[in-house]
């Protein structure tokens, strides 16, 4: 007798394309028609949206990590690692587990879905210095170190070292560096009530961006809004400015400025994982180039999506325009490479990938908001609910949905405890110690590995 092998799916990553992308495929595939696998480091989809209201002690980190293993459906087979090298002509992924194990793990059709990282310049002293803000982690680690900041400046005997400890620096004007900006903002601004013997004026916020202007995917005036908001606060907004170097207690900006700080935060913009850099195929600004749908011109069965793919933008009548980063476009483009990778299986056609952008919505903290829904300029309260009840509808789990409905709802009557957890105890974590750049395989290592040199097949 010959046994009939089921089609084996690989998924690589859990962010908005990976995991809609299972989902989906969990809905429409009855269980003997394919294997699903999916590589990544947690069981967890990180809503990465709202990781600044984590920072800021809004959410808790629980809230906006949702479990991947809470579906009734689901039944996807789960490798805890990262994906380190593709061997596109042997089929084979090559995964480095948790525990440092590197398995090959082969596949008939793979969706690559590995996001991005924080993009870098050759800056001396940024990755030693500097704090990210990309993972759950990242986030939790950098609310225990600005409030750590609080209580070592209000310790301090000495004037300078409790100023610097409470200058903090936030580098990148897009929508993360300004939400973070102006979410850990607010947290400084309301613990320092908790610390008579500190002075509030004592307390600067530096946001910085060599563009000549925050957000400008917003407009002019939204974008003007929201500088005028933060300013209102009291942050100090430069623009057309970077980062010449970082020291351990200083930052120095590239007009010549010195600012003592104990904070540098890079938000500066992404990459797309390094991984796609092993595939050797075509790539379009560091993003691989597909189709329409989604496909790898010359390799069946091979998709690609999200952060890391140039996806074109058929929406738009612009040749060459490709999708950006965001979330809005990953879940979309996670429920249409579904969709392809099932006709596929079935022998039908592939169908392109075409949405209309729904708008933008920035959360500032409290009642402050700037928004851009279908169109129309928001800011204010009415933004605020807008860009609430966006992220809100947004999150996949109805668990999730409570939680974060709770966590805001409890903020806004009780205020924060501005409690540390404790990750200050274990040695610093900057960028080098969150970004594992390093970990992928150069071209020979993974011809070495796919050949059996090194490692296992996966069972």
């Amino acid at each position: 007798m010959i046994a009939v092998t089921r089609p084996r799916i690989l998924v690589v990553g859990a962010g908005f394309a990976g995991v809609g992308c299972v989902r989906r495929l969990e809905r429409e595939l009855a269980p003997d028609e394919a294997e699903i696998t999916l590589v990544t480091p947690s069981s967890y989809q990180l809503y990465l949206p709202l990781l600044p209201q984590v920072a800021s002690g809004v959410l808790t980190p629980q809230s906006i990590a949702l479990s991947l293993r809470r579906s009734r459906r689901y039944r996807t087979r789960i490798i805890p690692g990262g994906a380190i090298g593709v061997d596109l002509a042997a089929k084979v992924c090559v995964v480095r587990t948790i525990t440092d194990r590197v398995v090959n793990e082969p596949y008939d059709h793979i969706v690559l879905a590995p996001g991005s990282v924080t993009r870098t310049f050759d800056i001396p002293g940024l990755t030693d210095h500097a704090y990210g803000m990309k993972t759950l982690a990242e986030g939790a680690y950098l609310r225990d170190h600005v409030i750590s900041q609080l209580d070592l400046a209000d310790a301090s005997q000495d004037p300078a070292e409790r100023a610097a400890r409470l200058q903090f620096v936030v580098v990148g004007g897009g929508y993360a560096g300004t939400e973070t900006a102006a979410c850990l903002q607010m947290l400084t601004h309301n613990a320092v009530k908790r610390y008579p013997r500190l002075d509030p004026r004592l307390i600067k916020w530096h946001l910085i961006d060599i563009a000549p202007r925050l957000m400008p995917e917003l407009g002019e005036k939204l974008g003007r809004d929201a500088q005028e908001i933060l300013r209102r606060r009291g942050v100090e907004i430069s623009l057309g400015v970077s980062i010449a170097k970082a020291g351990p207690d200083e930052v120095t900006f590239t007009d010549g400025r010195v600012v003592p700080t104990h904070t540098l935060i890079w938000t500066a913009g992404v990459a797309a994982s390094p991984l796609i850099g092993t595939l050797g195929a075509e790539t379009v600004r560091g993003r691989l180039a597909v189709t329409a749908e989604m496909s790898l011109p010359g390799h069946d069965g091979v998709f690609a999506l999200g952060d890391a793919a140039a996806v074109p933008d058929v929406a738009k009548d612009e040749e060459g325009a490709v999708c950006p980063p965001t979330a809005q476009h990953a879940m979309r483009q996670g429920k249409v490479v579904a969709d392809n990778v099932i006709a596929s299986l079935r022998g039908r056609p592939l169908r392109r990938y075409v949405h209309k952008d729904l708008g933008l919505v920035v959360d500032l903290g409290g009642f402050d908001a700037v928004s851009k829904p279908l169109g129309v300029e928001l800011k204010g309260p009415p933004a605020v609910l807008v860009a609430r009840g966006y992220h809100w509808s947004a999150l996949r789990t109805n668990v999730a949905k409570a939680r974060v409905a709770t966590n805001w709802l409890l903020n806004a009557l009780a205020g924060d405890d501005f409690v540390r957890t404790g990750f200050q105890a274990r040695r610093p974590a900057k960028l080098k110690d969150f970004e594992f750049i390093h970990a992928y395989l150069t071209p020979e290592q993974l011809k070495e590995q796919v050949s059996g040199a090194d490692g296992k097949t996966s069972d």
